[in-house]
């Protein structure tokens, strides 16, 4: 068990315990939100931490008196609720292991997940609009909540880029696996031959920011409004209500247009800009530390092939930990939990 990164959460708990009581963190009602909130994901390891050593403590003590006792029935009642401590200190360094394992600076955040077409033309297109069901499926059956964002369709009926939120418990910490490329194989509807086709869509799975993750400053960003267009967009020719923001120092270009109202639209691409520049900004800091990269599930890297849907052998593999299932058409329908499950079991085990 990682003791010193206990102490350290500890001793983390404490400073926030101190912080939220003086004057400027109660004033700036950001910083106290942000601080309330890590005190909060702290508090589960570090009770288990306190009442581990407590029961430690005992275990010690016992055993200091037991030495200095000659007296039989003593040493008897003494070697019994020895044992019985002992099975408590077993079953709190459960506890501790499991806390740990899900302890995570992120583990509460809300996500933004992107869903884009990738080689295969029109079934692209459909394979990604087939990822966008399973995840909104997923989702709907641990009682999350989806919120789309922004999508733009193609002709055939799929998916050109899709943009949606997730929120809910433990969102972050079964998706965020997800990013990288999803390929598929099978027949599509369109191919008269029968011939298997290989397609594929890109996932990104970003930490939602709050406003104390960065500043933005408006100097930064070019703001365009134009005419929405395609399915959904119909209703909004007569106004400029879609919109496009750019950041000028990284170049990333975010467009809304769902909404009727141009305000809800900037909204909107506000929160998938500001996804994105922490997501930079997370990856310039983990760039630095190579070293520290090697323990995540693959290279990290989004061009990386992570997951194949085989749909003639009705089969899908995880590439990242040879792990394969062959009920195909139940994980379409949101039952992901054994390989994220086995996800997250490898990330925790390449830690140690």
């Amino acid at each position: 068990m990682k003791f010193a990164e206990l102490e350290k959460l500890e001793k983390r708990y404490r400073e926030l315990e101190e912080l939220l009581a003086t004057s400027s963190v109660i004033a700036d009602k950001e910083q106290c939100k942000k601080f309330a909130k890590e005190l909060s994901d702290l508090r589960e390891p570090v009770v288990l931490f306190t009442e581990y050593k407590r029961i430690t403590k005992e275990i010690e003590d016992l055993k200091s008196v037991a030495g200095e006792k000659h007296d039989k029935e003593f040493v008897e009642l003494a070697k019994k609720e020895f044992q019985d401590l002992e099975s408590k200190k077993l079953a709190q360094e459960e506890k501790l292991t499991a806390a740990l394992a899900t302890e995570d600076g992120d583990a509460g955040r809300d996500i933004i997940v992107e869903i884009r077409p990738g080689t295969g033309g029109d079934e692209a297109g459909l394979f990604a609009a087939d990822l966008y069901r399973m995840y909104t499926m997923y989702a709907a059956n641990k009682g999350w909540t989806v919120e789309p964002m922004s999508a733009t369709y193609n002709d055939a009926g799929g998916i050109k880029e899709v943009t949606f939120s997730v929120k809910g418990r433990d969102a972050y910490r079964r998706l965020k696996f997800e990013s990288g490329v999803h390929r598929v194989q099978r027949v599509p509807a369109t191919e008269a031959q029968g011939r298997i086709h290989t397609s594929t869509a890109s996932v990104v799975v970003l930490v939602e920011p709050e406003e104390v993750d960065l500043v933005i400053e408006p100097k930064d960003l070019r703001i365009d409004t134009y005419r929405s267009s395609g399915p959904g967009g119909q209703h909004m020719q007569k106004t400029d209500s879609a919109v496009r923001i750019t950041h000028i120092p990284t170049g990333a270009v975010v467009a809304c247009q769902d909404e009727r109202s141009q305000l809800k639209n900037k909204t909107k691409a506000m929160r998938i800009l500001r996804a994105k520049l922490l997501d930079m900004k997370r990856i310039r800091e983990a760039n630095k530390l190579s070293q520290e990269r090697k323990i995540q599930i693959g290279s990290g890297d989004r061009s990386e092939k992570i997951r194949t849907y085989n749909f003639p052998d009705r089969r899908v593999t995880d590439h990242r930990i040879n792990v394969t299932s062959h009920q195909l058409e139940a994980i379409l329908e949101g039952d992901l939990d054994e390989f994220f499950d086995a996800l997250l079991k490898a990330a925790e085990e390449a830690k140690e």
